[in-house]
Parts: C-alpha cells; structure tokens; sequence
C-alpha cells in the first residue's frame, strides 16, 4: 500500500518517503491528503493554542 508523505523543504509530495525523516510530515492515505498537510498543520496550531488561552 502506497504512503503519500509532505516535504517540508521541497513543498512536494513523496510516494513511501524518499526524503529524510526531518523533512516530512505524514504519512497520509492519498495523495491530496498529503497535498493539504500544511493546512492540517495549521489548523491543529490554531485550535491548541486557543486551548492554552482559555
């Protein structure tokens, strides 16, 4: 089963991470998962740190 990984420096996603470990964020199950990984990032930011302000 294919793993789609995001590349945090090259802004690309992997198929069964190529890069280094530090570089990637997943694994995910397609493709356009991994695409929005930064959007999943930053939405899981934004929702601790409205967390830690209540």
């Amino acid at each position: 089963m294919t793993e789609y990984w995001y590349n945090v420096k090259t802004h690309e996603v992997e198929e069964d991470a190529m890069s280094d470990w530090t570089q990637l964020i997943g694994p995910y199950k397609t493709r356009a998962e991994a695409e929005h990984a930064l959007e999943k990032v930053k939405a899981r930011n934004e929702s601790w740190e409205k967390g830690e302000e209540d």
